[in-house]
């Protein structure tokens, strides 16, 4: 049975309606959408010389005038038009006995047009980077509606080599498949990703131990009374390991994000939003030593005026190497800080929060991490008890 619905036209009812239901729009009256068997079909009913006239605009989806794929914004614009001339009603439409179903590329390139400009730049990159190395040679040749769980499960599976890889691509494949949906490019609840397993990842947990730290410390001193290296460079990998926080949130550091007052930096933006980055005795010495350069807002100066040091790791490989920590990336101080924080006694909630995960699976890495004071507890209580069990007894004097 239909429905006639007084509503705006907007994807989400348009989602919600079923086959035969019309949708009157209340934003503009005479336009309206209709849900068909497999198709949803805009439509424009106005009046000339007295008699009413029902054009149809265009099916949701399929190309528009303009080149684009009609939606419900740009149909709503077709409709103003044809109400102000209704000479444009009589104009030929493109051809709709056999539509062209949108191809997977063309559908992957309007979702990173779309929903990538609501990422972070450097997040939006890495989905542009999946997509041009393995979503679009695996399925640019497949209309979006026509993809299938075997297929998404036969490339997952061609991509074993790189368990990480694979597992983000088919992560970066099931949102678009999910907006595909959305936007009425696929039927609704037909991700092929679902259930689909990934594979295992070993998280990488390199940590500097107590000694790998002092040979550190040692270099650090060392590069800097010679001069060797940058003093922002030497700066931020010490603000890297007193602080835990990511490289970008140092390097992008600004004097203004710096509370000396509340002992704090006040990120407007990072990786996971707005944060707040605690600061010890440790990193709030280092801070203050950081020389402030005229007309330059960051913390950590790069050599161009105003600008900031874009890239550590040269010096980071110059000083790991004389260290003899080949091994030890950037992020493995980050890493260190809450190895340390682990094993002086933190819990994982209260770790999280100072790294500012924003997943508790994130810190849960860690959790191995908290057994060592509770063996260190365990072997103190064990001897004493050792002790005193072994501990000779005096013995009794007989009585008279």
């Amino acid at each position: 049975m239909s429905n006639r619905i007084s509503a705006p036209v907007t994807l989400s009812y348009l989602n919600a309606i079923q086959p035969g239901d019309i949708i009157h729009d209340t934003k503009l009256a005479g336009f309206g959408a209709r849900r068909q068997k497999n198709a949803i079909s805009y439509f424009v009913k106005f009046r000339v010389s007295g008699q009413q006239r029902w054009v149809t605009i265009g099916q949701h989806g399929r190309p528009d005038d303009d080149g684009g794929t009609w939606t419900p914004d740009s149909a709503r614009r077709k409709a103003i038009k044809i109400i102000g001339n209704p000479a444009l009603a009589d104009k030929p439409a493109l051809p709709v006995t056999k539509p062209t179903r949108p191809m997977f590329n063309d559908v992957a390139d309007e979702f990173m047009k779309l929903h990538g400009a609501k990422h972070k730049p450097r997040t939006a990159d890495e989905q542009k980077r999946i997509m041009r190395r393995y979503l679009k040679p695996a399925f640019g040749h497949l209309e979006i509606a026509a993809l299938t769980r075997t297929e998404a499960e036969t490339a997952h599976a061609g991509w074993k080599d790189k368990p990480r890889a694979a597992n983000h691509a088919l992560a970066v494949l099931s949102t678009l498949m999910n907006w595909a949906e959305e936007h009425g490019y696929r039927d609704r609840d037909t991700n092929p990703c679902r259930r689909i397993q990934h594979y295992p990842q070993n998280n990488r947990e390199r940590f500097l131990q107590p000694d790998e730290l002092a040979r550190l410390g040692t270099v650090l001193k060392q590069v800097e009374k010679a001069g060797a290296v940058d003093l922002y460079a030497i700066a931020a990998i010490k603000l890297l390991i007193f602080t835990g926080a990511r490289l970008s949130e140092i390097l992008t550091l600004r004097w203004s994000h710096v509370d000396m007052q509340r002992q704090a930096l006040l990120l407007p933006d990072s990786k996971t939003g707005q944060k707040t980055i605690p600061l010890n005795a440790a990193a709030i010495a280092v801070l203050k030593k950081i020389p402030k350069m005229e007309k330059n807002p960051h913390v950590i100066v790069g050599r161009k005026p105003g600008s900031r040091l874009i890239n550590l790791q040269k010096p980071w490989r110059y000083i790991r190497s004389l260290a003899k920590l080949d091994d030890v990336r950037i992020h493995d101080l980050r890493h260190t800080f809450a190895s340390v924080g682990v094993a002086a006694g933190g819990s994982l909630p209260i770790i999280g929060r100072a790294l500012g995960h924003s997943q508790v699976s994130t810190t849960q890495r860690y959790a191995h991490l908290t057994d060592t004071p509770v063996h260190q507890l365990t072997q103190m209580v064990g001897e004493q008890l050792s002790a005193a069990l072994n501990r000779k007894k005096r013995a009794a004097r007989p009585r008279p």
